[in-house]
Order: C-alpha cells, then structure tokens, then sequence
C-alpha cells in the first residue's frame, strides 16, 4: 500500500448523493480478485455510453461527454468531491481498488459509508469528512476555478485551499498512522513477524504432538 503523508492534487467533482459501490464498479467486473486493472471501469455506466464487458479494450469504447471525469479539466484529478453516503451499498472491495487504480488518493464528502470507508482506507485512499457546508463551498469553487487544487496533509489533519485558508479533519489515529506507514492487514501483521514466530516455536516445544504427522 502506498503511504499518504501529503498530497498536492486536483479535485474532480461526483455532484451526487448515495453513490453506491455498484455505481462505482458494476457486478460484471467481480470476477477478478486481483487489485489492480479496475481503474478504466470506475463508475462505468457514467464514463461510457455503452455496455462494459470485462477484458473489453476500454479505449475504444465511446466516452460521455456529460460526465465530469471525461471532461479535460479534470484529468489527473487524484481528489474527489461527493456528496453525502458515499461508498455505500454491497461491501465490495473491488471500489476502493478502482479508485486507487484510477488515481485517486482521497475522497472528501459530507459521510460516507462505514464499509466503504474501512475499505478505503485498506488501500492507501483518505477518506475525509467534512460539513455539507464545507462541501457546497468546494463543489463551488471546484466548477467557478479551472484546475482547482487542495493540499492535504495527513499528519496535521488539514487541508490547505488555494486561497491560503486551512480546515481541519479528523481521523481515526490508528488508521492514521496505517496510512502514513502505507500498512494494510496484511503489512500491519507482518510488523510483528518475529513475535509470532517466537510465539510458534513455543506452542511447537510445548505442544510438540500438535506439530506430528499423523499417518494412518
């Protein structure tokens, strides 16, 4: 997992409430459980015009032009502004993968789903929660200022707008200090390898039987 300390990015507006985890990857795509290659199906029925199909050449597929994220002011963007309960219906993993494939790194809005969120945060993406106020005051900006750009900064909980202005967030701080060490499950377990490595080879003195083969 990629750690998140800073981040200097533009912002790309989801202008919708309830964006559910199907919107963001659609059940088609599920049959991979490998993390990476969802990026070109974020939010599918949104980005093209027709049907996708998994292994499908996106590039040549016909794009949108109504929607945000075709629109050439927002490539690159690896921030993205939504609405209220973001992230939520079926807990698929599957939707933090497209969105740290597609780039983005963090995710600001009013709420988001409590599975999405877990998830997102499994995967190196900031979910950050903000007052719908705070919001409506960046989806505004974001459409009157082309490129418009946030800077983030996990360790201090802030956000610096263009203007100079700083708003703080709040997050949890072990899954705060997950996210600057870049540690998911997996990484946060090996952390302590060699405990459980002496741990194992007490159990096997102690309980030596547990460790034979048993052959019929």
């Amino acid at each position: 997992m990629k750690p998140f300390t800073q981040l200097d990015g533009l912002v790309a507006p989801m202008d919708r409430a309830n964006v559910d985890t199907d919107l963001m990857v659609p059940k088609q795509f599920l049959k991979s459980i490998r993390r990476s290659g969802f990026g070109p199906n974020l939010f599918d029925e949104l980005r093209y015009l027709d049907v996708g199909e998994p292994d499908a050449d996106n590039s040549q597929r016909p794009l949108n032009p109504d929607f945000p994220l075709n629109f050439a002011r927002y490539q690159g963007a690896s921030i993205l502004l939504a609405r209220e309960n973001f992230g939520c219906g079926s807990s698929r993993e599957h939707a933090a993968w497209a969105m740290e494939d597609y780039g983005f790194r963090a995710v600001i809005a009013p709420s988001f789903a409590d599975i999405f969120r877990s998830n997102a945060l499994k995967n190196g993406i900031l979910p950050i929660t903000l007052s719908a106020s705070e919001v409506d005051l960046l989806f505004e900006a974001t459409y009157a200022h082309e490129g418009y750009r946030l800077q983030i900064d996990l360790e201090t909980c802030s956000i610096t707008l263009p203007d100079g202005a700083v708003w703080s967030f709040e997050i949890d701080a072990f899954r705060r200090d997950c996210l600057m060490k870049g540690l998911d499950d997996i990484g946060i377990t090996l952390e302590s390898a060699s405990a459980i490595k002496s741990f194992e080879q007490r159990h096997e003195e102690r309980f030596p039987w547990l460790f034979q083969d048993i052959r019929l």
